[in-house]
């Protein structure tokens, strides 16, 4: 199907788009959000320690962010919809094969590698095709879209704690992954839209006449996506670099929390059906940040990367506060804390990446952002579960996540004063040619 060729729209059909990312977000995710559930369950299952069975959530993370790179090269060789909709079918067979729960290996290669590979080929284009269908609106429409995570694992906290309960962990396995087939459906929904490349392509056709036959825009008309190619340069800009150890950072935090929250409420001697609610408590709060901080941010107020670096600040503070609950009230409000200002951290990490390397480079940006941050959602969760099974206390991976979080910060205000520095060479570069310039060309300028 031809792609249109127009400006990002701001809205209209976008908003279908945002639509379809919100399930997306909510099928892929939210499921890894809520595995905590059935973390126990294989656990016990397989009667293997915490850190070993850990390993199945590290591999999936890992494959979601190292097929980050292959997904933004397929979505610039064909289109979003197309990677959509393989993701869907990847996600789908993860969970059907894992059904079979062989051994701890097969449960690594299916729930692990083919749903990492799922939630990526479905997670990558559809986040990037909402900053493309907006600009002025992005950070709002990115916050919606994300949210979509939240509002799933909302109702997948009880729901899934029902199918464990009726169906066992391998009965809900494949029941989750037929729901995974919805990814599918939300592909097919992701109208391709031009790139700013072709876009300018047309205005450059525009000023001069064509030549024999075909013009060269016609022949870019034929696919509107093909022309573009991944930019493996951006590992040499500083800025880039400075964001991607952030992630790196925050991928190694990010992950713990939600995989021994479940464990945690157990080992304070919480009933089942109260530690589900947990779930649903952090997805609220989780949703209500995402969509106060897209709209603050939408503003423009306050600098992204100034607004990133308070979330994570208070986010980093709430998780070292977090350990000291001792019933479910007083672990209720600390895991709320952590919810919101981890949504509001989720809503803006990615219009901060645009905002750093700009929208020409972002699909290369967001692929290459995710394969570095692969390395700190690798270590995450089976260095949290080492300290665990070391201490004996769940409480000691939650002060190991706030710790990381803290350190992660350090480069987000590293990388604000480079740019700072930056803008203000420019300043002074443009004075200074300016001040070059005859009497006569500066007031034309200033009439103009």
């Amino acid at each position: 199907m031809q792609a249109k060729t127009s400006n990002p729209p701001d809205g209209g059909y976008g908003w279908v788009v945002v639509a379809s990312a919100f399930t997306v977000m909510g099928l892929t995710v939210a499921v890894l959000k809520t595995f905590g559930l059935l973390f126990v369950e294989i656990q016990q299952h397989f009667d293997e320690l915490a850190s070993t069975t850990s390993w199945i959530t590290s591999v999936t993370i890992t494959i979601f962010h190292l097929g980050a790179p292959v997904a933004s090269s397929l979505c610039a060789r064909y289109t979003h919809r197309a990677v959509v909709i393989t993701g869907g079918l990847l996600a789908f067979s993860g969970m059907a094969l894992g059904f079979l729960g062989l051994n701890m290996v097969w449960m690594y290669a299916t729930t692990g590698f083919l749903q990492g590979l799922g939630i990526s080929f479905s997670w990558i284009p559809a986040i990037s095709i909402v900053s493309h269908y907006f600009s002025k609106k992005r950070a709002l429409a990115s916050a919606i879209a994300s949210a979509g995570e939240c509002v799933f694992a909302f109702m997948f906290g009880p729901f899934f704690q029902w199918l464990i309960s009726q169906y066992g962990w391998k009965g809900a396995l494949l029941i989750i992954g037929g729901i995974q087939l919805n990814i599918c459906v939300c592909g097919v929904l992701m109208r391709p839209l031009a790139s700013s490349c072709l876009l300018e392509a047309r205005h450059y056709e525009t000023e001069r006449p064509p030549s024999n036959g075909e013009s060269r825009i016609d022949k870019e008309d034929k696919s509107a996506i093909t022309h573009k190619t991944f930019n493996w340069m951006l590992v040499r800009q500083p800025e880039f670099v400075l964001y991607a150890i952030f992630g790196i950072l925050a991928a190694t935090s990010f992950f713990v929390p939600p995989l021994f929250l479940v464990p945690l409420s157990y080992s304070l001697g919480i009933d089942d059906s109260w530690t589900a609610s947990l779930l649903s408590i952090l997805a609220v709060v989780d949703f209500a940040g995402r969509l106060l901080c897209g709209w603050y941010a939408n503003l423009h107020v306050t600098k992204t990367v100034h607004l990133l670096t308070v979330t994570i600040t208070l986010i980093s503070t709430s998780l070292v506060l977090l350990p000291l609950a001792n019933n479910y009230l007083s672990l209720a409000i600390f895991t709320g804390f952590y919810g919101f200002f981890f949504g509001t951290t989720v809503a803006i990490h990615i219009t901060v990446l645009a905002d750093v390397v700009g929208m020409p480079d972002f699909d290369s940006a967001l692929g290459l952002f995710m394969l570095i941050r692969s390395t700190g959602g690798f270590v995450g969760p089976p260095l949290a579960g080492l300290i665990v099974d070391m201490t004996g206390d769940y409480r000691a991976g939650f002060y190991m996540a706030g710790a990381t979080l803290i350190l992660s910060a350090v480069f987000l205000v590293t990388l604000d004063q480079l740019q700072q520095r930056k803008e203000r060479g420019t300043q002074t570069n443009t004075k200074q040619e300016n001040s070059t310039l005859p009497y006569s060309t500066l007031r034309l300028l200033k009439l103009q």
